[in-house]
């Protein structure tokens, strides 16, 4: 069973900040748990791909993390947080306490940012490598509505360009960071798996799409949010 305080989170504004333990040190972890009959799709290393999933974490991880065992790692975390199921599990070396939440006509996103580390997602072969400096941008989306399958990973899409229009806004000269990772939540369609059975279910979810567009202006406003002090301060 879930801690009292996951219990009723079905809106990412509700999501909980715990902490963990690494390297004999606390680290903070963000959980959103909006509980069965949700879908979900994501780049996670712990229930990525689309399926029923009950909960998100969001672990903050030292800088150089270097464990081998991400997926175990995360489930422990999962476990000592109370979490039953399967869930969704992302790790960032970017501060998950100062996410950003923001919301459009029903949908919403959640996101933590480090951006030390960024660039072009078509860039040239890479010779010697720097040191890396923390550097994930981390973007949860819930939707009232049912998606398809397609159109979950037209959401998956949209939140993306949306996350990089804030970017380039923002004169960060890249388009995200290589460690991003995205989920988006919306309610099961139907018990039997059947995507277009649900009435309501939405097929579209691409940026002038009425879903897609809410999903996009939100993650746009949490991302200009979550990165704009941190160019700032880099600028400083």
């Amino acid at each position: 069973m879930l801690p009292r305080t996951l219990l009723t989170s079905r809106s990412l504004a509700d999501s909980v900040l715990l902490s963990h333990t690494e390297q004999e040190r606390e680290w903070p972890l963000l959980v959103w748990a909006p509980g069965p009959g949700v879908r979900m799709v994501s780049s996670a290393v712990l229930g990525g791909g689309i399926g029923e999933r009950a909960w998100v974490l969001n672990a903050q991880v030292p800088p150089g993390y270097g464990r081998l065992d991400p997926v175990a790692h995360l489930r422990g975390l999962a476990s000592g947080a109370g979490l039953d199921g399967p869930g969704v599990g992302l790790m960032t070396a970017a501060s998950v306490a100062d996410r950003r939440h923001a919301a459009d006509g029903g949908a919403e996103a959640l996101v933590t940012a480090g951006i030390g580390v960024r660039g072009w997602a078509a860039a040239p072969e890479a010779g010697d490598i720097a040191p890396p400096r923390p550097g994930t941008i981390n973007i949860i989306v819930s939707l009232p509505v049912p998606l398809t399958d397609a159109a979950l990973v037209n959401a998956v899409a949209a939140a993306t360009e949306a996350k990089t229009q804030a970017l380039v806004e923002l004169g960060a000269d890249a388009s995200g960071t290589p460690t991003d990772a995205v989920c988006v939540a919306a309610p099961s369609p139907a018990a039997d798996g059947d995507t277009s059975l649900r009435p309501g279910t939405e097929s579209f979810a691409g940026p002038r799409s009425l879903w897609g567009a809410r999903l996009a202006r939100a993650v746009h406003r949490a991302t200009l949010a979550a990165c704009a002090d941190l160019l700032a301060a880099e600028r400083r």
